[in-house]
């Protein structure tokens, strides 16, 4: 994969960075962390500029990220509930909890899709509910971009300080990346088998 990504980013420069950071938040198999660390890399190595380094990483996050939130905005809270009595079975949800995630989004939205920029995974998943919940457009590009700044900075400047001996990560990343999946799909096949209706 990091061959892949730094034949992308050579070629395409800050379009590719921001290219790669939309797809990576679209369909997550690519890791921001590998993409902006490479970024540092070029930066330490004078080949980009760290300004546009980040501008170009965190539109891109937050342009991928905003793809989820219309998907979420379009199909709207008031459709939910037919799916919800339907499906919620292999959701593990029950109507009650979708209302429970409205009032806390209503209170909370913009603390949460903060926080959850931090989080693998979680980062981009959080985009939907907030489309759902109608939070505002304005308070979520705001709250994902601030977060996604703050994470691409830390990433950008890791790269830069250690440059080629970022590249090792790698080989972290992607078994980091598969437990974590294969954690997720356990979890919810324990919750799908022990999951009872309250109501």
């Amino acid at each position: 994969m990091t061959d892949w990504v730094l034949r992308l980013i050579d070629a395409g420069g800050y379009w590719g960075i921001f290219a790669l950071m939309v797809l990576e938040n679209v369909f997550p198999p690519i890791p921001s962390e590998l993409i902006m660390g490479i970024g540092g890399i070029r930066v330490g190595q004078g080949r980009m500029d760290m300004g546009w380094l980040l501008l170009a990483g965190t539109l891109g996050t937050t342009v991928g990220n905003y793809f989820w939130y219309l998907v979420g905005h379009v199909l709207g809270f008031g459709r939910l509930k037919p799916l919800v009595d339907r499906y919620g079975r292999w959701a593990t949800l029950e109507w009650r909890d979708v209302e429970a995630l409205d009032r806390l989004f209503g209170k909370y939205g913009q603390i949460v899709v903060f926080v959850f920029r931090f989080m693998p995974a979680l980062r981009t998943m959080v985009s939907l509910p907030a489309g759902l919940f109608r939070m505002g457009h304005i308070k979520f590009l705001a709250w994902t971009a601030g977060g996604a700044l703050i994470w691409n900075i830390i990433l950008a400047y890791a790269g830069f300080v250690l440059g080629r001996n970022f590249s090792e990560i790698d080989k972290y990343i992607g078994p980091a990346a598969t437990i974590c999946v294969v954690g997720a799909v356990i979890l919810y096949l324990w919750r799908l088998a022990t999951w009872r209706p309250k109501g």
